[in-house]
Protein backbone atom coordinates (compact mmCIF):
# COMPACT_ATOMS: atom_id res chain seq x y z
CA UNK A 1 0.00 0.00 0.00
CA UNK A 2 2.84 2.52 0.79
CA UNK A 3 4.44 1.32 -2.22
CA UNK A 4 1.18 1.85 -4.45
CA UNK A 5 0.66 5.40 -2.38
CA UNK A 6 4.17 6.81 -3.01
CA UNK A 7 3.79 5.75 -6.73
CA UNK A 8 0.45 7.76 -7.28
CA UNK A 9 1.99 10.41 -5.22
CA UNK A 10 5.18 10.68 -7.83
CA UNK A 11 2.64 10.37 -11.09
CA UNK A 12 0.97 13.04 -9.53
CA UNK A 13 3.59 15.22 -9.45
CA UNK A 14 5.04 14.72 -12.69
CA UNK A 15 1.67 15.33 -13.68
CA UNK A 16 1.38 18.65 -11.75
CA UNK A 17 5.09 19.73 -12.93
CA UNK A 18 3.87 19.17 -16.71
CA UNK A 19 0.82 20.75 -16.23
CA UNK A 20 2.55 24.36 -14.90
CA UNK A 21 4.50 24.80 -18.34
CA UNK A 22 0.79 24.74 -20.57
CA UNK A 23 0.35 22.18 -23.45
CA UNK A 24 2.39 22.11 -26.22
CA UNK A 25 0.80 23.52 -29.66
CA UNK A 26 -0.99 20.74 -31.31
CA UNK A 27 -0.03 21.87 -35.06
CA UNK A 28 3.96 21.34 -35.44
CA UNK A 29 5.17 25.12 -36.25
CA UNK A 30 8.70 26.56 -37.24
CA UNK A 31 10.36 29.68 -36.34
CA UNK A 32 11.99 31.98 -38.83
CA UNK A 33 15.01 34.30 -38.95
CA UNK A 34 15.44 36.45 -41.85
CA UNK A 35 18.73 38.94 -40.93
CA UNK A 36 19.08 41.92 -43.43
CA UNK A 37 20.34 44.93 -41.46
CA UNK A 38 20.41 47.82 -43.96
CA UNK A 39 23.82 48.83 -44.57
CA UNK A 40 25.20 51.61 -42.69
CA UNK A 41 25.95 54.93 -44.51
CA UNK A 42 27.63 58.16 -42.85
CA UNK A 43 25.89 61.44 -43.05
CA UNK A 44 26.37 63.57 -45.08
CA UNK A 45 24.60 67.21 -45.98
CA UNK A 46 23.40 65.31 -49.51
CA UNK A 47 21.84 62.67 -48.24
CA UNK A 48 19.86 64.80 -45.57
CA UNK A 49 18.87 66.95 -48.48
CA UNK A 50 17.00 64.13 -49.74
CA UNK A 51 14.27 63.79 -46.91
CA UNK A 52 11.15 63.85 -48.01
CA UNK A 53 8.54 65.80 -45.18
CA UNK A 54 4.64 65.97 -45.43
CA UNK A 55 3.10 68.75 -47.31
CA UNK A 56 4.04 72.14 -45.27
CA UNK A 57 7.17 70.99 -43.29
CA UNK A 58 10.49 71.72 -43.77
CA UNK A 59 13.46 69.38 -42.26
CA UNK A 60 17.12 71.11 -40.78
CA UNK A 61 19.43 69.17 -39.18
CA UNK A 62 20.24 71.38 -36.03
CA UNK A 63 22.98 69.34 -33.91
CA UNK A 64 25.68 66.69 -35.00
CA UNK A 65 28.15 64.73 -33.94
CA UNK A 66 26.00 63.67 -31.00
CA UNK A 67 26.95 60.27 -30.95
CA UNK A 68 24.01 58.00 -30.36
CA UNK A 69 21.14 60.27 -28.75
CA UNK A 70 17.88 58.26 -27.39
CA UNK A 71 15.08 59.99 -25.82
CA UNK A 72 14.35 63.90 -26.13
CA UNK A 73 12.92 66.62 -23.40
CA UNK A 74 12.19 69.88 -24.04
CA UNK A 75 12.91 72.20 -20.70
CA UNK A 76 10.98 75.27 -19.74
CA UNK A 77 13.51 77.83 -21.65
CA UNK A 78 13.47 76.20 -25.35
CA UNK A 79 16.62 73.64 -24.00
CA UNK A 80 16.85 70.36 -25.44
CA UNK A 81 17.44 67.50 -23.07
CA UNK A 82 18.87 64.39 -24.69
CA UNK A 83 19.68 61.16 -23.00
CA UNK A 84 22.40 58.87 -24.38
CA UNK A 85 22.25 55.03 -23.13
CA UNK A 86 25.65 53.84 -24.69
CA UNK A 87 27.74 56.94 -23.45
CA UNK A 88 26.11 56.76 -19.57
CA UNK A 89 25.18 60.91 -20.04
CA UNK A 90 22.30 63.16 -20.27
CA UNK A 91 23.62 66.59 -22.66
CA UNK A 92 21.70 69.77 -22.49
CA UNK A 93 21.41 71.60 -26.16
CA UNK A 94 20.80 75.48 -26.46
CA UNK A 95 20.43 77.31 -28.89
CA UNK A 96 22.10 80.63 -27.80
CA UNK A 97 21.88 82.79 -30.94
CA UNK A 98 18.36 82.25 -31.90
CA UNK A 99 19.37 80.99 -35.30
CA UNK A 100 17.06 77.82 -35.31
CA UNK A 101 20.24 75.72 -34.17
CA UNK A 102 21.94 74.45 -31.39
CA UNK A 103 25.56 75.93 -30.75
CA UNK A 104 25.89 75.43 -27.37
CA UNK A 105 25.96 71.54 -25.39
CA UNK A 106 26.63 71.02 -21.59
CA UNK A 107 26.75 67.27 -20.17
CA UNK A 108 24.09 67.91 -17.13
CA UNK A 109 24.11 63.94 -16.01
CA UNK A 110 26.18 61.41 -15.99
CA UNK A 111 24.15 58.16 -15.25
CA UNK A 112 25.12 54.55 -16.78
CA UNK A 113 22.40 53.11 -18.51
CA UNK A 114 19.93 56.12 -18.77
CA UNK A 115 16.88 56.72 -21.34
CA UNK A 116 13.79 57.78 -19.79
CA UNK A 117 13.51 61.16 -19.33
CA UNK A 118 10.57 63.44 -17.63
CA UNK A 119 10.42 66.70 -15.42
CA UNK A 120 7.43 67.75 -13.01
CA UNK A 121 8.04 70.99 -10.94
CA UNK A 122 11.23 71.70 -10.38
CA UNK A 123 13.11 68.04 -10.84
CA UNK A 124 14.07 66.23 -13.24
CA UNK A 125 13.92 62.56 -13.62
CA UNK A 126 16.20 60.19 -15.29
CA UNK A 127 15.80 56.13 -15.75
CA UNK A 128 18.12 53.19 -16.34
CA UNK A 129 17.20 49.68 -16.52
CA UNK A 130 16.42 49.54 -12.92
CA UNK A 131 16.71 52.74 -11.46
CA UNK A 132 14.66 55.71 -11.38
CA UNK A 133 16.71 59.16 -10.09
CA UNK A 134 15.81 62.59 -9.36
CA UNK A 135 17.56 65.65 -9.65
CA UNK A 136 17.01 69.44 -8.66
CA UNK A 137 16.57 71.31 -11.61
CA UNK A 138 18.63 75.00 -11.46
CA UNK A 139 17.53 78.17 -12.94
CA UNK A 140 20.05 77.76 -16.16
CA UNK A 141 18.45 74.29 -16.91
CA UNK A 142 21.47 72.37 -15.64
CA UNK A 143 20.81 69.85 -13.03
CA UNK A 144 21.88 69.05 -9.21
CA UNK A 145 25.27 66.98 -8.86
CA UNK A 146 23.29 64.97 -6.38
CA UNK A 147 20.42 63.00 -7.16
CA UNK A 148 17.89 61.01 -5.15
CA UNK A 149 17.61 57.16 -6.00
CA UNK A 150 13.90 57.31 -5.77
CA UNK A 151 13.66 53.35 -7.43
CA UNK A 152 16.58 50.96 -7.58
CA UNK A 153 14.87 47.76 -7.99
CA UNK A 154 12.94 47.50 -11.36
CA UNK A 155 12.90 44.51 -12.81
CA UNK A 156 16.24 43.23 -14.94
CA UNK A 157 15.56 44.44 -18.40
CA UNK A 158 17.61 41.51 -20.41
CA UNK A 159 16.57 42.18 -24.31
CA UNK A 160 14.57 45.05 -23.66
CA UNK A 161 16.04 47.23 -21.12
CA UNK A 162 14.98 50.55 -22.53
CA UNK A 163 12.86 52.16 -20.05
CA UNK A 164 10.62 55.21 -20.38
CA UNK A 165 8.42 57.11 -18.25
CA UNK A 166 6.30 60.29 -17.87
CA UNK A 167 3.64 61.92 -15.20
CA UNK A 168 -0.03 61.70 -16.61
CA UNK A 169 -2.88 64.36 -15.73
CA UNK A 170 -3.26 62.81 -12.36
CA UNK A 171 0.33 63.61 -10.93
CA UNK A 172 1.23 59.78 -11.23
CA UNK A 173 4.32 58.78 -12.82
CA UNK A 174 4.11 55.69 -15.60
CA UNK A 175 6.80 53.40 -16.53
CA UNK A 176 6.62 50.86 -19.44
CA UNK A 177 9.20 47.65 -18.63
CA UNK A 178 9.31 45.44 -21.65
CA UNK A 179 9.80 41.88 -21.72
CA UNK A 180 13.14 40.39 -20.70
CA UNK A 181 13.30 37.91 -24.00
CA UNK A 182 11.54 37.63 -27.20
CA UNK A 183 8.40 36.13 -26.70
CA UNK A 184 9.00 34.03 -22.82
CA UNK A 185 5.99 33.79 -20.06
CA UNK A 186 7.61 36.31 -17.61
CA UNK A 187 7.81 35.58 -14.61
CA UNK A 188 7.28 38.90 -12.60
CA UNK A 189 4.66 40.38 -13.27
CA UNK A 190 6.42 43.85 -13.51
CA UNK A 191 7.64 42.95 -16.99
CA UNK A 192 6.02 43.36 -20.41
CA UNK A 193 3.76 46.00 -18.28
CA UNK A 194 3.25 49.47 -17.95
CA UNK A 195 3.33 50.40 -13.95
CA UNK A 196 1.95 53.03 -12.18
CA UNK A 197 3.68 54.79 -9.04
CA UNK A 198 2.17 57.27 -6.45
CA UNK A 199 4.87 60.19 -6.19
CA UNK A 200 4.18 60.58 -2.46
CA UNK A 201 5.07 57.04 -1.26
CA UNK A 202 7.15 55.47 -4.42
CA UNK A 203 4.86 52.62 -4.29
CA UNK A 204 4.24 51.01 -7.70
CA UNK A 205 1.04 49.07 -9.00
CA UNK A 206 0.42 47.27 -12.63
CA UNK A 207 -1.43 49.51 -14.37
CA UNK A 208 -1.18 47.35 -18.07
CA UNK A 209 0.21 44.34 -18.74
CA UNK A 210 0.74 41.86 -22.05
CA UNK A 211 2.49 44.83 -23.67
CA UNK A 212 6.08 43.43 -24.97
CA UNK A 213 7.70 46.39 -25.21
CA UNK A 214 5.86 49.54 -25.36
CA UNK A 215 8.85 52.31 -25.26
CA UNK A 216 6.57 55.50 -26.82
CA UNK A 217 3.16 56.43 -24.83
CA UNK A 218 1.67 59.33 -24.31
CA UNK A 219 -1.66 61.03 -23.58
CA UNK A 220 -4.04 62.29 -26.02
CA UNK A 221 -4.66 66.30 -25.19
CA UNK A 222 -8.32 65.65 -26.18
CA UNK A 223 -9.40 62.96 -24.08
CA UNK A 224 -6.83 62.38 -21.67
CA UNK A 225 -6.42 58.64 -22.84
CA UNK A 226 -2.83 57.10 -23.11
CA UNK A 227 -1.66 55.82 -26.51
CA UNK A 228 1.20 53.61 -26.79
CA UNK A 229 2.98 51.63 -29.71
CA UNK A 230 3.93 48.40 -29.19
CA UNK A 231 7.40 46.44 -30.76
CA UNK A 232 6.04 42.66 -31.74
CA UNK A 233 7.95 39.32 -31.43
CA UNK A 234 10.57 38.09 -33.76
CA UNK A 235 11.95 34.83 -35.39
CA UNK A 236 7.83 34.72 -36.42
CA UNK A 237 8.61 35.62 -40.03
CA UNK A 238 8.72 38.74 -42.14
CA UNK A 239 5.25 39.81 -41.55
CA UNK A 240 3.77 38.81 -38.42
CA UNK A 241 3.01 40.09 -35.58
CA UNK A 242 2.60 43.42 -36.28
CA UNK A 243 3.28 46.55 -34.33
CA UNK A 244 0.26 47.63 -32.80
CA UNK A 245 -1.37 50.99 -31.26
CA UNK A 246 -2.68 50.45 -28.42
CA UNK A 247 -5.14 52.45 -26.12
CA UNK A 248 -3.56 51.91 -22.24
CA UNK A 249 -6.61 50.86 -19.60
CA UNK A 250 -6.17 50.41 -16.25
CA UNK A 251 -5.90 46.72 -15.80
CA UNK A 252 -5.46 46.00 -19.60
CA UNK A 253 -3.64 42.58 -20.80
CA UNK A 254 -2.91 43.75 -24.39
CA UNK A 255 -1.94 39.99 -25.22
CA UNK A 256 1.57 39.04 -25.00
CA UNK A 257 2.95 36.34 -25.34
CA UNK A 258 0.13 34.53 -26.60
CA UNK A 259 -1.26 36.99 -28.82
CA UNK A 260 -0.85 40.22 -30.41
CA UNK A 261 -2.43 42.35 -32.57
CA UNK A 262 -6.66 42.17 -32.76
CA UNK A 263 -5.81 39.01 -30.48
CA UNK A 264 -4.33 36.93 -33.18
CA UNK A 265 -3.25 33.92 -31.49
CA UNK A 266 0.63 32.83 -31.04
CA UNK A 267 0.22 29.25 -32.77
CA UNK A 268 3.77 28.34 -31.86
CA UNK A 269 3.25 28.79 -28.36
CA UNK A 270 2.11 26.41 -25.68
CA UNK A 271 -1.28 26.51 -24.33
CA UNK A 272 -1.52 28.42 -20.86
CA UNK A 273 -2.23 26.39 -17.63
CA UNK A 274 -6.34 25.75 -17.38
CA UNK A 275 -6.38 27.82 -20.07
CA UNK A 276 -6.58 27.29 -24.31
CA UNK A 277 -4.51 30.22 -26.11
CA UNK A 278 -7.88 30.91 -27.85
CA UNK A 279 -9.40 31.09 -24.58
CA UNK A 280 -6.47 33.41 -23.04
CA UNK A 281 -7.00 36.00 -25.58
CA UNK A 282 -10.36 36.53 -25.96
CA UNK A 283 -10.63 38.61 -22.92
CA UNK A 284 -7.57 40.87 -23.78
CA UNK A 285 -7.61 44.40 -25.58
CA UNK A 286 -6.64 44.25 -29.16
CA UNK A 287 -4.69 46.78 -31.28
CA UNK A 288 -6.86 49.86 -32.92
CA UNK A 289 -4.02 49.68 -35.25
CA UNK A 290 -1.51 47.75 -36.96
CA UNK A 291 1.55 48.77 -38.46
CA UNK A 292 4.39 46.60 -40.62
CA UNK A 293 5.99 43.64 -38.42
CA UNK A 294 9.91 44.38 -37.46
CA UNK A 295 9.40 48.44 -37.99
CA UNK A 296 10.26 48.73 -34.31
CA UNK A 297 8.51 51.89 -33.04
CA UNK A 298 10.37 53.84 -30.43
CA UNK A 299 9.06 57.51 -29.46
CA UNK A 300 5.72 58.67 -29.73
CA UNK A 301 4.17 62.30 -29.18
CA UNK A 302 0.69 63.76 -29.65
CA UNK A 303 0.79 67.42 -30.99
CA UNK A 304 -1.03 69.13 -27.77
CA UNK A 305 -1.85 72.61 -29.51
CA UNK A 306 -2.35 74.35 -32.52
CA UNK A 307 -4.06 72.76 -35.85
CA UNK A 308 -2.31 69.37 -35.48
CA UNK A 309 -3.60 69.17 -32.00
CA UNK A 310 -5.03 65.45 -31.12
CA UNK A 311 -2.14 63.88 -33.96
CA UNK A 312 0.23 61.88 -33.04
CA UNK A 313 3.90 60.83 -34.21
CA UNK A 314 5.60 57.57 -33.86
CA UNK A 315 9.46 56.92 -34.71
CA UNK A 316 10.21 53.70 -36.64
CA UNK A 317 13.50 52.99 -35.85
CA UNK A 318 13.62 50.13 -38.54
CA UNK A 319 13.98 46.69 -39.00
CA UNK A 320 16.80 43.94 -38.90
CA UNK A 321 14.88 41.26 -39.16
CA UNK A 322 12.66 41.05 -42.19
CA UNK A 323 13.40 40.54 -45.90
CA UNK A 324 12.13 43.85 -47.31
CA UNK A 325 13.43 46.26 -44.60
CA UNK A 326 10.37 48.01 -43.01
CA UNK A 327 10.34 51.61 -40.91
CA UNK A 328 13.05 53.99 -40.75
CA UNK A 329 11.05 56.83 -40.65
CA UNK A 330 8.77 59.10 -38.58
CA UNK A 331 5.11 58.30 -39.42
CA UNK A 332 1.64 60.86 -38.38
CA UNK A 333 -0.98 58.85 -37.07
CA UNK A 334 -4.57 61.07 -37.24
CA UNK A 335 -7.12 60.93 -34.76
CA UNK A 336 -10.95 62.76 -34.99
CA UNK A 337 -12.28 64.97 -32.94
CA UNK A 338 -13.68 62.24 -30.39
CA UNK A 339 -10.00 61.02 -30.19
CA UNK A 340 -9.88 57.91 -31.99
CA UNK A 341 -7.16 57.24 -35.42
CA UNK A 342 -8.10 57.24 -38.60
CA UNK A 343 -5.20 56.77 -40.21
CA UNK A 344 -1.47 57.29 -40.80
CA UNK A 345 0.40 59.42 -42.86
CA UNK A 346 4.45 59.51 -43.91
CA UNK A 347 5.96 62.47 -41.72
CA UNK A 348 9.36 62.35 -42.47
CA UNK A 349 10.91 59.62 -44.67
CA UNK A 350 14.12 59.16 -46.94
CA UNK A 351 16.64 57.52 -44.41
CA UNK A 352 16.13 53.77 -46.16
CA UNK A 353 17.85 54.36 -49.55
CA UNK A 354 17.21 50.76 -51.12
CA UNK A 355 19.10 48.25 -48.58
CA UNK A 356 21.34 50.98 -47.12
CA UNK A 357 20.48 53.34 -44.35
CA UNK A 358 21.50 56.62 -43.48
CA UNK A 359 19.16 56.82 -40.33
CA UNK A 360 17.36 55.61 -37.02
CA UNK A 361 14.52 58.14 -35.88
CA UNK A 362 14.16 57.22 -32.17
CA UNK A 363 13.68 60.35 -29.86
CA UNK A 364 10.86 63.02 -30.98
CA UNK A 365 10.30 66.06 -28.96
CA UNK A 366 6.98 68.70 -29.94
CA UNK A 367 7.84 72.46 -28.76
CA UNK A 368 5.76 75.48 -29.86
CA UNK A 369 5.04 73.20 -33.01
CA UNK A 370 8.32 72.44 -33.95
CA UNK A 371 9.41 68.46 -34.10
CA UNK A 372 13.10 67.23 -33.26
CA UNK A 373 14.09 63.91 -33.63
CA UNK A 374 16.55 62.54 -32.64
CA UNK A 375 18.68 59.57 -35.47
CA UNK A 376 20.71 58.01 -33.14
CA UNK A 377 22.49 55.80 -36.16
CA UNK A 378 24.77 59.01 -37.20
CA UNK A 379 23.89 61.31 -34.17
CA UNK A 380 21.98 63.90 -35.54
CA UNK A 381 18.78 65.60 -34.69
CA UNK A 382 16.41 67.27 -37.06
CA UNK A 383 13.93 70.22 -36.88
CA UNK A 384 10.90 69.78 -38.37
CA UNK A 385 8.89 73.66 -38.87
CA UNK A 386 5.51 74.28 -40.64
CA UNK A 387 6.64 76.08 -43.76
Amino acid sequence: MKTKYALTAFLAMVLQGYSQKGIPPKEHTKKVTITNFPAHLEYSSSLASGLKTADGWKVTPVATGLGKPRMLYIGKKGQLYVTRRDAGDVLMLTDTDKDGRFDDMVRVADFPGVHGITSKDDYMYLCSNNKVLRYALNADGTLGKVADTLIRDLPSGGQHANRTMDFGSDGKLYISVGSVCNDCKESDKETAAMLQVDPQTWKRTLFASGLRNTIGFDWNPVTAEMWGVDNGGDTKGDDWPPEELNKIIMGGNYGFPFAYGKRVVDQSREDPVGNTKEGWAKPTQPSILDFPAHSAPIAFAFFDDGKNKGDALVCWHGSWNRQNPSGYKVERIKFDSKGNPTGSEDFLTGFLIGNERFGRPAGVAIDNGTVYISDDANGIIYALKQK
